[in-house]
Parts: structure tokens; C-alpha cells; sequence
């Protein structure tokens, strides 16, 4: 469990913020936070409110359509997050079993089943995922001002589950389902489900997997209420129906008294920009959380990006920042908006929780390099480090390939360009800088002088187009 460290308050860099001192009794209640948050969509009972000031378990799912989450996930883990910090057992659930169908709430067709082997291999890289989500989010929490209360007298903090559904539904047969699960469900109430019903209502209709998707997700509640004493389910609003189906489940086949505690469903909000864009893309594309599939970089940007509309929703939504800080923040933010603040406040936060401190800085140098800033006032070794991962930008090259070598050729040979005379063009026309000096000779060739640190070189075609060279003995 969690509390608050007194310290003092700063307003940038956000990272050395750190909230104002107060007893772990004395923190919001972590219903009552989400709400303050814009975290809180729903919830089944006003009873949370009251349940939550004793420790208790919560879990949300995942199902492992794709090897790595996005950021439509983040949301649904920072509400687990705020419960973990107080104290609570949270559990992260992959559908192992589920992601083998599809949850139909949301869409207009049916999804298209994945490979076992494709499958596992979602699930294997979701679970690892979730482990450096919690690391990096205890870690986090503790620079933010959170201390671990229980430290000093040898007791552990609750370590967060991360579970599979595979585990429980891999030997259950069809007569089993049936029997455990099918018998506590009632048609008339699974088809009044929204899900259902607009699946019903368009000419592709619903088949009978899709169908039955909710009585797995509902059965997932039963379990973990059964056997690991988990006491509430939270999910995005989508989720509505597949939770109360859990806690009607639980229901039916624990009737609620006195030896049989209420379950509960919490749902967060739809999260879209304020021109009306679903959350977490970028150009069309989904915003990984896998450094591998979105870089460090482009997750910083990201955020980075965010407009001064969105920004002030974004700070207490995804980071653990008070709303004394949040408050002195948008202050600072309005005074000189051209500074963007805010913004670079909510990037560092998110790459800090996400990535590690350590990426922060890696996007930091990133964001000058590639910004055209002064190159000076970063070393070569930083910008190895910063761009090393990013296989679209970062080539590694033996110095006898790049030192006496004609910088058109150079080009070529790193796909900058097509060709050595397309590099020659560009360089004409005036659009080939190297270490952000515009290039005037196409003949020019490249020289000790231009390695900086004796380690790396920095092409760019146009306005935005990077190539950062790594030159190694």
C-alpha cells in the first residue's frame, strides 16, 4: 500500500513533481479519484464507494487480438493502476481463451479467428507487457511521491496477477459449459444486450460464437470472484453488458448474503478527441505501447501533439499528478501556450509510466535531433542511444562503408533516397542537409570531421525525413 510522501511542489521538469504530503487515510477515495479523473463512466452499486475503502480485488480483461496493447488500453490499466497504489490485489486477465472468438460489442462484423500459434504468441508478448506496465507504474508512483506504507515492517505490497482464461476453459467440454455456465444464463436477457442487439438489427446478423461471447466473459467474473475472492470487474463502457452478465452470474450461483459478498462493475469512458476521433491513433494508425511497433519517439510525439482542448482532460486522465499540479500546470500552460507545457509535461509523463525514466530522456534527445535544434548540445553516444531501436530511422554502418564514401552514395545505400542520383537532386534543389548543414557539393564525400563523437552522422531529406547513421569500427 501507498502513501503520500511530503515534498515540495515544482511545476516543470514533470517528471521531479511530486504531490503535497498527506496520510494514505487521507487520499481521495479511489472511486471518488476516477470520477475527479474523468475515469468513471458507470458503476453497478453507490454500495463501490463504500467497499473500496477496504482492500479488495479487481481485474479487467484483454483479449490478445494484436502482440502488443495500444493506447485504447491505457486507459482501463490506469484505472487498475490507481487501485493498485492504494493497496488493492489487482488482476490483469488475458483471454487467452476469449481471444480465440472476439468480443462482438463495438462492431458491425464478425472478426476473423486467429491461429493458435498467433494467438499464443499475442497472449505471450500482452503478459509481459502487463508485468512492465505494473513495474514501471510502481516505480512511477514512487517518484510522484508514493511510498510503499508497508516496507518498513517486512510486509509485501500486493503484486499485481496477470492471468490467463485459457487456464480454466481449456478443459471444460461442451456439456460442462452447458451445465456450469449456460444453465445460470437466460436467453431473453443475452439478447438485450446492446451488442447483440445491433448485430441482430443489420443484415449480417450474429453467429452462435459471438453470441455466446458475453457467458465467457461472464463466467471469467465467476471464476476470479470464486477463487481468487475478486469482487469487481472494470472495463471500458462498452463492457456494460458483459459485466452485469458476470455479476448476474455471480448472482444466480451465489445467492448475495451474508457469506456471499456483492460483485461490482466499474466502466470507464469512451475516450475521444475533441474533434470527435477515437483516442490512440495517429495518421489512421493504432499507438503501440511496444517500443518495437511504435517508437519511443513517435509515442512521445504522440502526446506531444495533443491540443491545448485536449491536453487539460489528458493530464489527470493517464497520469497520477494531483489536481494542485494539474491546476499549477495549465496555469503555467495558458500564461504561454506557445510553450506548450502542458503538452511536454503529459509526454514525459506517459513515456516515463510506459517506457522508463530512462526513455524520456531517449525521446528528449530524439525531439532536438530530429527538430533541428542545435546538435551540440547533444552527444553522439545520446543520439545512438535515443534512436537504436528505431529501425526506420537507424542504420549501423563499419566506418570503412561511410568515411571516403560520396554522401549520395551514402544515401542510397541507406534507402534516404532511391538512387545516388535522386540524392544528387535533392541536393540541388537544396533539400539534403547533413547534421542539420545544408548540402551544396553533390560530389561531396564524407570525412572523420563529419562523425560526430566519432560515432554517428545525421541525414535529412526534405523536411522530416531522418536517417540517423551509427558509424562503428
Amino acid at each position: 500500500m501507498f502513501r503520500l510522501r511530503s515534498t515540495a511542489v515544482r511545476v516543470l521538469p514533470a517528471r521531479c513533481l511530486r504531490v503535497q504530503a498527506r496520510a494514505l487515510s487521507t487520499l481521495p477515495n479511489v472511486v471518488s479519484d476516477l470520477g475527479f479523473r474523468g475515469l468513471l463512466a458507470n458503476t453497478t452499486s453507490p454500495d463501490l464507494v463504500d467497499h473500496v475503502t477496504r482492500p479488495t480485488a479487481i481485474y479487467c480483461g484483454v483479449d490478445p487480438t494484436a502482440r502488443s496493447l495500444h493506447l485504447g488500453n491505457l486507459l482501463t490499466l490506469m484505472g487498475l493502476l490507481h487501485f493498485h497504489v492504494r493497496g488493492h490485489q489487482t488482476i490483469a486477465l488475458v483471454g487467452g481463451a476469449t481471444g480465440s472468438i472476439g468480443d462482438p460489442s463495438g462492431r458491425n462484423s464478425e472478426r476473423v479467428p486467429l491461429e493458435r500459434d498467433v494467438l499464443e504468441a499475442n497472449v505471450a508478448g500482452i503478459e509481459a507487457q502487463i508485468h512492465r506496465f505494473f513495474a514501471n507504474g510502481a516505480s512511477y508512483a514512487k517518484r510522484r511521491g508514493y511510498v510503499d506504507t508497508d516496507a518498513h515492517d517486512g510486509t509485501a505490497m500486493q503484486v499485481p496477477k496477470v492471468l490467463n482464461n485459457y487456464t480454466w476453459f481449456h478443459g471444460m467440454s461442451a456439456l460442462d459449459f452447458l451445465g456450469n455456465v449456460g444453465r445460470y444464463a437466460r436467453v431473453n436477457t443475452m439478447l438485450a444486450k446492446e451488442s447483440v442487439k445491433s448485430r441482430l438489427d443489420s443484415t449480417q446478423g450474429i453467429s452462435f460464437t459471438e453470441f455466446a461471447y458475453q457467458l465467457l466473459q461472464a463466467y471469467d467474473f465467476y471464476y476470479l470472484y470464486k477463487h481468487h475472492d475478486c469482487r469487481i470487474q472494470l472495463g471500458g463502457s462498452d463492457q456494460w453488458g458483459n459485466i452485469t452478465a458476470g455479476i448476474d452470474m455471480i448472482g444466480r450461483r451465489n445467492p448475495v448474503d451474508q457469506a456471499s459478498p456483492k460483485a461490482y462493475g466499474i466502466t470507464i469512458p469512451l475516450l475521444l478527441t475533441s474533434t470527435g476521433e477515437k483516442f490512440g491513433k495517429s495518421a489512421g494508425n493504432a499507438v503501440w505501447l511496444d517500443e518495437s511497433m511504435t517508437t519511443i519517439f513517435d509515442f512521445y510525439q504522440f502526446f506531444m501533439k495533443t491540443t491545448d482542448a485536449d491536453v487539460e482532460r489528458y493530464l489527470p486522465m493517464f497520469t497520477l499528478l494531483q489536481e494542485s499540479d494539474i491546476h499549477a500546470i495549465m496555469l503555467k500552460h495558458k500564461q504561454q501556450p506557445e510553450l506548450r507545457v502542458a503538452q511536454q509535461t503529459l509526454a514525459a509523463e506517459m513515456t516515463e509510466l510506459v517506457h522508463g525514466l530512462d526513455a524520456v530522456r531517449r525521446a528528449q534527445v530524439a525531439t532536438k535531433v530530429l527538430f533541428g535544434e542545435d546538435l551540440a548540445t547533444v552527444s553522439g553516444q545520446d543520439i545512438v542511444d535515443a534512436f537504436k531501436d528505431d529501425a526506420h530511422r537507424f542504420t549501423a554502418l563499419h566506418r570503412d562503408d561511410v568515411i571516403g564514401k560520396g554522401i549520395d552514395q551514402l544515401a542510397a545505400d541507406i534507402q534516404a533516397t532511391k538512387s545516388k542520383s535522386e540524392a544528387q537532386k535533392r541536393i540541388k534543389a537544396g533539400g539534403f542537409y547533413l547534421n542539420n548543414a545544408r548540402v551544396t557539393d553533390p560530389r561531396q564525400k564524407l570525412s572523420d570531421a563529419d562523425i560526430m563523437d566519432g560515432l554517428v552522422c545525421l541525414l535529412r531529406i526534405g523536411k522530416s525525413s531522418y536517417h540517423v547513421v551509427h558509424v562503428h569500427a
